[in-house]
């Protein structure tokens, strides 16, 4: 149209008719009034040069003047005129040829509108749109025509209204230009033809109602998953949308029937479907319609179409969505279908925090089968390993680090860690001694520090973090003193990461003990050096090392008196008065406990090393003096207790390097047992390491560890309390309980509480308030 309107004006000033050239040619006006001394004056348009070149002479300017008569059309001239046009509006309408050429048309407008009949013209013109158009009305008003081919002829009567109408624009477009710009009222020529349509077509009762109703079963089928004409729907709503009529017409009623369907689908399907399943579905039907929006549904509906959607599939099925399939998916650990199921809740209200909230529940409940389960003790620590490297594979992947997320994993896991008080502590310390132990090759350096890391992630976990760190430190022990460190460096980060964790009061004594390894190393090195300047050490030469214990440092040990061989004896005076001389004041206590010893063992096969504790020494250094030894003889002669005695020969006698042998055979130490040296002992290596019986921590021992625990705990309570009491000097019970729980580290009841209030009460540290007896008053 552009173009044709770009060719009407270049020509506008064309005179198109006989009839038209008085009209025109007003524009030409008079040259000249009077034509004399034309000649004159041609001669002086160069002046001061004849047209030889021999002189000058002034120029004179040449004036142009309008008709003094102006001229007039002929009286039929308005008349011929407007029938030509409506002949061409006519033509237009019926799709037949027009006689007159668009240029002519478009200046008798002008014309006329320069007559001042441009509002005549309008009506005119008005009255043939509306006249044509309400004829067009009745094809669409029969009764059994079929709802598709509806369709078809109202997109063609809205196709072919609109190439008349811009036909029609665009030889009235001086109108638009002129009469319609001057009157605001006015509509133009386009929107006329719109506002025409509208009033007779789409507002017609029957016409709308089977109109919106068509491409409604158009939509429903292509949603059953039938192939339509996705054109067909695209020109028609777009034809409601210029029309101005989409959104009361059309879109009410569709997001009506769209929530009418997907209501009933969801209640159906979510009780059909399995949840991923479910998820898929929900998925595809907001890709649908997503894809409908870009062909044919305007963009104002995307709101309220995809808030139905996602109410409808989501949002009234979210209990049910949780509950079906998410333990489900975590535990199968279902990535995508996860992921997708955080995208879609993610679209509705509450719905990413609903899922927050189940997605602790279930790592709550399954965590509380890993730690509650005495039977899985032994493999507690590394499922909960195992089970946090899950969850954050989830998390990262799945809910995209969501904070909230993180934040529910970190209180889940502290609340079922802390279900099942002190055992896990213990746990993760005996965890960290087996990977830290010699003979643990199962990982590298990289790979050690990196469990480590973890294994403080479950660390911070734990409220009884002084349970770990008696524990720790008993185990540590035992690493250190008999060598069975895997890796110093590995011992050093693990102390470093509990320092940078609880702090240095936490790892001082557990510094302490790595000190005082190092100071046993340069005090065994002196103590050779004084045993060279020995001479009446006779033929038994040891080479021993003593590592000295402070004991503010080291686990409590039971003291022992076992009987010593008289050669190990004298060692051991040797070393007390060595260890006097350089420091004076000080006494040491042997622990023969923790001890152990090589061996040199001579069996009619050859002589072998045997690798034993103290105490399979001293019971095998018996039988020196005779070869058969019952057990109550060797009780006496060693002074081993009972238990400890017992557990040593049935690892010598019982075990798979008999080095000895015990009558009568069986796999139980009994009352009146002989134990005879086996001389016919045989083994393919030369050092051979007897371990002794590990029983598992006896109840006993595990008790005594608590106890100490505990104690340590009612110190730290006193110090608290009367640390509170001395800087408030009088408090309410409520408020010294809500004080302590701030500053204690560690877990404690009330009751307990209350026996370390009437403790100090006793002690005079403090006392109630006589007129109250629910307040407390420090004593200084």
């Amino acid at each position: 149209m552009g173009d044709m309107e770009d060719t009407l004006l270049k020509k506008r000033g064309l005179k198109c008719d006989d009839e038209n050239i008085g009209v025109v040619s007003k524009k030409i006006g008079n040259i000249v009034e009077n034509m004399e001394g034309v000649q004159e004056n041609f001669s002086q348009f160069s002046p001061g040069i004849d047209f030889n070149g021999s002189r000058r002479v002034p120029a004179k300017k040449l004036v142009i003047k309008n008709f003094k008569v102006k001229p007039k059309p002929a009286e039929d001239f308005q008349t011929r005129s407007w029938d030509k046009l409506r002949n061409a509006v006519l033509a237009i309408q019926t799709s037949r040829p027009i006689s007159t050429s668009l240029e002519e048309l478009y200046q008798m407008v002008e014309n006329l509108s320069s007559m001042g009949q441009a509002e005549k013209v309008y009506n005119q013109l008005k009255g043939l749109i509306e006249k044509h158009v309400e004829e067009t009305v009745g094809q669409f008003l029969g009764e059994s025509m079929d709802k598709l081919i509806f369709m078809k002829k109202m997109n063609e009567a809205w196709s072919n209204h609109c190439q008349q109408i811009i036909m029609c624009r665009s030889i009235f477009l001086y109108l638009d230009r002129t009469y319609v710009l001057q009157h605001p009222g006015v509509l133009s020529i386009w929107d006329l033809g719109l506002d025409t349509f509208r009033k007779y077509v789409l507002t017609h009762a029957v016409v709308q109602v089977r109109t919106v109703d068509g491409i409604l079963m158009i939509i429903e089928q292509e949603r059953h998953g039938d192939m339509i004409d996705r054109s067909l729907l695209r020109s028609l709503l777009r034809m409601m949308s210029d029309l101005q009529i989409y959104a009361d017409a059309f879109e009410k009623k569709f997001l009506v029937a769209t929530e009418k369907l997907y209501s009933s689908e969801g209640e159906q399907l979510v009780k059909q479907l399995d949840t991923p399943a479910y998820l898929q579905h929900v998925d595809t039907r907001l890709r649908e319609e997503r894809e409908r929006l870009h062909y044919y549904l305007d963009t104002s509906t995307k709101w309220q179409l995809f808030h139905i959607v996602e109410k409808q599939l989501i949002a009234e099925h979210l209990a049910t969505i949780l509950s079906k399939g998410l333990d489900i998916l975590m535990e199968e650990n279902r990535i995508e279908d996860l992921k997708l199921m955080y995208n879609l809740l993610g679209r509705v209200k509450n719905g990413q925090a609903e899922l927050c909230n189940r997605m602790a529940d279930y790592v709550k409940k399954r965590g509380k089968v890993i730690v509650i389960n005495p039977e899985k003790d032994k493999t507690m620590v590394q499922e909960l390993l195992e089970f946090k490297d899950k969850l954050d594979i989830i998390l990262e992947e799945c809910f995209k680090n969501n904070e909230k997320f993180v934040t529910a994993l970190k209180d889940s896991f502290e609340a079922f860690i802390n279900q099942r008080q002190n055992k896990p502590a213990e746990m993760i310390a005996k965890f960290v001694d087996s990977k830290l132990r010699a003979g643990n090759k199962e990982s590298s350096e990289e790979e050690m520090e990196r469990l480590l890391d973890k294994i403080m992630v479950l660390f911070r976990f734990i409220h009884g973090k002084d349970v770990f760190e008696a524990f720790y430190k008993k185990d540590l022990a035992k690493r250190l003193l008999v060598g069975k460190s895997a890796s110093v460096d590995s011992e050093k980060s693990m102390l470093s990461k509990l320092k940078a964790e609880c702090g240095a009061g936490f790892t001082s004594k557990l510094e302490g003990m790595f000190k005082d390894m190092e100071l046993s190393r340069d005090i065994n090195t002196a103590f050779k050096q004084t045993l060279k300047n020995i001479q009446d050490l006779g033929d038994s030469q040891l080479d021993m090392v003593v590592n000295v214990l402070s004991i503010a440092f080291w686990p409590t040990y039971p003291l022992i008196q076992v009987i010593m061989p008289p050669f190990m004896a004298r060692y051991q005076e040797i070393f007390n008065k060595f260890y006097q001389s350089k420091y004076a004041g000080r006494r040491l206590q042997w622990q023969p406990s923790l001890g152990h010893c090589n061996l040199k063992a001579n069996f009619n096969s050859g002589s072998k090393e045997l690798q034993v504790s103290l105490y399979q020494a001293l019971c095998l250094l018996q039988f020196n003096e005779c070869n058969e030894i019952p057990l109550e003889e060797l009780k006496e002669r060693t002074n081993i207790d009972d238990e400890e005695i017992r557990r040593t020969l049935q690892s010598l006698a019982c075990g798979k390097a008999r080095v000895i042998v015990k009558n009568p055979r069986g796999k139980d130490i009994n009352d009146g047992d002989v134990f005879i040296f086996n001389k016919d002992f045989t083994n393919a290596l030369y050092k051979i390491k007897i371990n002794q019986v590990q029983i598992k921590e006896t109840k006993d021992e595990q008790k005594a560890t608590e106890e100490r625990v505990f104690q340590d705990r009612q110190y730290q309570i006193d110090a608290a309390i009367v640390r509170i009491m001395k800087m408030r000097k009088n408090l309410s019970h409520t408020l010294l309980l809500t004080e302590l729980y701030n500053q204690l580290k560690f877990p404690c009841n009330p009751p307990d509480i209350k026996k370390r209030i009437e403790s100090l009460i006793d002690r005079d540290y403090i006392q109630r308030d006589k007129s109250n007896s629910n307040q407390y008053v420090y004593v200084a």
